[in-house]
């Protein structure tokens, strides 16, 4: 398909939001460049190798020829528009493509026809039918040698979508001169194929291939788009992003067969939403901030929000929320200064106006940071759905092996309501180069802002000028050490990875410290603190049993804003979490007592109750799954129990050559080890892949309490 110009372009009444995502090297990039050019959105082909492509523009994206960050990009088929959001395909950077996962219709998975179904390729399809996502699959680089089809299909089938549905025939397979070939309803032969793979689906589908009469094209192609859009089967497209062979097919069934966005255009004739916090359909304004980006050429940040309700206008004031330390409720309100809706759509709307279901880039909120919600805060009782391993969570707080997720930075699918994502297993200490207050300053404040983009990397200042930062990968250190030297001038050291153990209370504890009625010495504050624990993934909750009124707010606010400084700072660098701290006594001697008495009273009160009450320390860790060759289990069984892995579940595989299929949960300093034994023991046959999974006890006959001072806030307060 080439760019076609015609005289007036359709008006868009619809819009979908898509997802382009892939194992690395699969060729997503290059897809979402052929889109765009063959749709006449560009009118030059960019290339990865190049680093001309619309979507990889940070200097670091274009060297590598890596996605680092979500990108939007757009075009038009007839009267839809279709926004495609380009995700990072390295494992590394998974929490990115989840974040983006919550603001999409639909996705489209790339696997390449010579490596076919690979490890990360398992775990994005994973994640898509557990979000219930409908999902496209394009299979890339048919023009390869060694490219497959039938086979790849079987691969498809068994290791990645039960009920997938072939669109297109290849022709001249695994040569330059490949071509994919669209299969039409309309061929008798082809719908009696599409009939039986739909009513594998669908039962009043199969009453009618059984029974009769046959269904006609037509009732097919509402059931595909149908089961399509439930997730329950998923239409395989072939071609090549470098010849542009079967992107048109693709590019079709893109607005055919994927969901539009709700809301659209059809509310794009109401009234300007400048004037009122409400839509003109009268809905308040609810979307996500899925992405954050500082450029040279424009000063502030640049925020990407989805819009799942009402309506945004320039110079409109919004509230924004996010979860805080701890899990507490975070909310600021800001000014769009500009508004810059993606695509036609945003023209067509009106200048500075963004409608429900399109996506804009909007500047003037200083505040903004990747995962803010718009609207009112949502709560977490979907956590438990949006999380993968949350099945595999026990009841016995003592020996289970939680799968809670901490970290609150996204939304599920189509709906804006906040997901949970499990926080990275890995940290590190960052420090500048260049000795002196100066550069650890300009450091601190570097890494604050790519925390702006990636809030799960979680900076954390420590004493002497250094900065932790939480990883979930050594690729994804790489691209940071890059990124603070290009462009923020900054030369870094970085320590070795370590894993990012936690504490949790195991039981209660409460500690008091009192002002002496005579002769007293030291702090003028009277503090007391109660210690207990919360649920697992709950964060850390501050609460009061004292009268609001009791002490001046300064000196509240003072108690709270510690308590969550000295749990973050924790012991050791562990962050104590999973507890609910009281404030069970208090007082103060006016006017002597001040605000700073009260911040330098509550460590030392916080970690009597924390002695009283003990800590166990957990460690993270990974679920996996893993596929051996038959005559492989018992040696990589042996090696897994050794590396403390807990196997939950080993069954042989159906279909293909005879293979075992292992799943469980293993500590994440253990799952690099077990990348570099495995191919050896399995002739390279084993397909792994693993995610952070939540923290279990670290040791197994570990039962004392561990408890040592709390390491006080790393910044003095006034």
């Amino acid at each position: 398909m080439h760019p076609s110009h015609t005289p007036r372009a359709p008006r868009i009444t619809r819009t979908v939001n898509i997802g382009i995502l892939a194992h690395v090297d699969a060729g997503k990039t290059s897809l979402t460049e052929r889109l765009l050019f063959d749709t006449g959105a560009i009118d030059r082909l960019g290339s990865v190798d190049s680093g001309t492509t619309q979507t990889d523009t940070g200097d670091i994206e274009r060297e590598r020829g890596i996605t680092v960050r979500s990108a939007v990009a757009s075009f038009t088929v007839g009267p839809a528009q279709v926004n495609l959001i380009d995700t990072p395909g390295h494992s590394d950077f998974i929490a990115e493509v989840e974040r983006a996962l919550g603001v999409l219709d639909g996705a489209v998975l790339v696997l390449s026809a010579v490596e076919g179904v690979q490890a990360q390729t398992r775990v994005l399809m994973k994640t898509l039918r557990r979000l219930r996502l409908p999902t496209l699959l394009f299979v890339n680089k048919i023009d390869r040698a060694g490219a497959r089809h039938e086979g790849l299909l079987a691969d498809i089938r068994h290791k990645l979508a039960p009920h997938p549905v072939a669109m297109t025939a290849v022709r001249d397979l695994g040569t330059r001169d490949a071509r994919a070939v669209p299969r039409s309803l309309d061929d008798a032969d082809f719908r009696a194929h599409a009939a039986e793979a739909l009513a594998e689906t669908d039962d009043a589908l199969l009453a009618r291939v059984l029974d009769g009469p046959p269904p006609t094209a037509a009732e097919l192609r509402a059931a595909l788009a149908a089961g399509t859009a439930q997730g329950r089967v998923h239409p395989v497209f072939f071609g090549s992003a470098l010849s542009g062979e079967g992107v048109g097919a693709l590019a079709g069934a893109m607005v055919r067969l994927l969901p539009p966005a709700p809301g659209g255009q059809d509310g794009a004739d109401g009234q300007d939403g400048a004037n009122g916090p409400d839509g003109a359909d009268g809905a308040a304004p609810q979307g996500t901030v899925f992405a954050v980006e500082r450029r040279a050429d424009a000063p502030g940040k640049t925020a990407y929000l989805r819009l799942f309700a009402g309506e945004l206008a320039v110079r409109q004031r919004v509230t924004l929320h996010r979860h805080g330390p701890g899990g507490t409720p975070v909310e600021y309100t800001g000014q769009i200064t500009s508004l810059d809706v993606v695509g036609r759509a945003g023209a067509e709307a009106g200048a500075g106006r963004l409608t429900a279901g399109n996506i804009a880039k909007v500047r003037g909120l200083a505040e903004v940071r990747v995962g803010d919600r718009l609207g009112p805060a949502a709560t977490t009782a979907n956590a438990a759905a949006t999380t993968e391993a949350a099945a595999m969570a026990k009841t016995d707080a003592d020996t289970a092996t939680e799968a809670d997720a901490t970290a609150d930075t996204g939304t599920t699918p189509g709906t804006g309501t906040a997901a949970h994502f499990a926080a990275p297993s890995l940290s590190t200490v960052v420090r500048a180069r260049q000795p002196g207050p100066g550069p650890a300053a300009r450091l601190h404040a570097a890494l604050l802002t790519l925390a702006d983009q990636d809030p799960l990397i979680h900076t954390r200042a420590l004493p002497g000028g250094a900065t932790s930062v939480l990883l979930y990968g050594e690729v994804q250190k790489e691209i940071i050490a890059a990124t603070l030297a290009r462009d923020f001038g900054i030369e870094a050291d970085f320590e070795p990875s370590r894993p990012a153990h936690i504490e949790r209370p195991m039981g209660v504890g409460e500690a008091c410290e009192e002002i002496a009625r005579r002769g007293h010495t030291g702090l003028w504050a009277t503090i007391g603190l109660r210690v207990e624990p919360a649920p697992a993934g709950s964060g850390a909750a501050f609460r009061y049993e004292t009268e609001l009124g009791a002490l001046p707010r300064a000196f509240h606010h003072a108690i709270e804003e510690t308590v969550y400084e000295t749990l973050a700072q924790g012991h050791e660098g562990r962050p104590v979490t999973d507890c609910a701290v009281t404030l069970v006594r208090s007082g103060f001697c006016s006017p002597v007592s001040t605000a700073g008495d009260f911040r330098g009273l509550t460590p030392v009160v916080l970690e009597r109750a924390l002695r009283d009450a003990g800590t166990r320390v957990y460690e993270p860790c990974h679920a996996f799954e893993l596929e051996i060759p038959h005559d492989a289990l018992a040696p990589v069984s042996a090696r897994l129990t050794a590396a403390e892995a807990d196997i939950a579940e080993a069954r042989e595989t159906a279909g293909g050559e005879p293979a075992w299929l292992l799943e469980g949960r293993i500590p994440a300093r253990e799952v690099h080890g077990v990348k570099r034994w495995l191919p050896g023991l399995t002739r390279g046959e084993a397909v792994w892949w693993s995610r952070p999974s939540g923290y279990r006890p670290l040791g197994r006959d570990r039962r004392k309490p561990d408890v040592r001072p709390l390491t006080p806030p790393a910044h003095p307060f006034p």
